[in-house]
């Protein structure tokens, strides 16, 4: 179903143009508002931050489903955010050329979250042939606890489980770029609009990868996601 725009004193184009160009670049909401301001488009920053909230988590939901198709080598582990002055976990999956699997935003880092997040990775990209986590057990799910999900969602054999750290440097290379886009923000005021941010800078960072096509404008890419 198309996402809808209904009801927004803003065109489309306007509102896709602004949320991408924050999700991508190294901006606040307040520059962001000067910049739109400079091409005669005069909107509020706290309008801006509820454009974000709003469509960034639909827009992720779509990008996650239509995705091009990754290989079985996954690489899994998780990264810090601020919160409310607090540490959360960005739990994060890619494959072994570094292609976005997936992505879940945390308040705990437990057994019960890294399987939460595996089930997640499991719906959306099928059966991993291999799995590497970080050999300090970050990922907390355990081999037995994981390939017991996976014949419970009908994988006929285990995956191979490896810990070893430096095979983890793909996906901790990764989270350079997450990192860099949030270092200007200085933490999240709330875990919902953390979520709904990291999420649209999650479909940016996927369309750099080029997981929608190459060659595509990347603004196109983001405002196909929508119809």
């Amino acid at each position: 179903m198309t996402i809808s725009f209904k009801g927004v004193h803003f065109q489309k184009d306007v509102i896709l143009h602004a949320a991408f160009f924050y999700l991508r670049f190294s901006v606040s909401y307040r520059d962001l508002e000067e910049i739109l301001a400079e091409r005669g488009v005069s909107v509020d920053h706290a309008t801006l931050n509820r454009w974000i909230v709003k469509y960034a988590p639909l827009v992720a939901d779509r990008a996650r489903r239509q995705k091009r198709f990754c290989d079985r080598s996954w690489r899994m582990d998780e990264t810090y955010v601020r919160v409310k002055g607090a540490w959360v976990y960005l739990y994060r999956a890619v494959d072994k050329h570094g292609k976005t699997l997936d992505f879940m935003l945390s308040e705990r880092r437990n057994k019960a979250a890294a399987a939460k997040f595996f089930a997640r990775a499991l719906e959306l990209n099928g059966f991993p042939r291999k799995i590497v986590i970080d050999k300090s057990g970050a990922t907390t799910a355990d081999t037995n606890a994981i390939n017991k999900m996976l014949k419970g969602f009908g994988c006929p054999i285990p995956a191979e489980m490896v810990r070893r750290k430096y095979l983890n440097n793909i996906v901790e290379q990764d989270h350079r770029f997450i990192k860099r886009r949030i270092r200007p923000m200085l933490g999240f005021k709330s875990f919902a609009s953390a979520t709904a941010t990291l999420d649209g800078i999650e479909v940016a960072q996927m369309i750099r990868k080029g997981l929608f096509g190459v060659g595509i404008c990347p603004l196109k890419q983001f405002a196909k996601l929508t119809v």
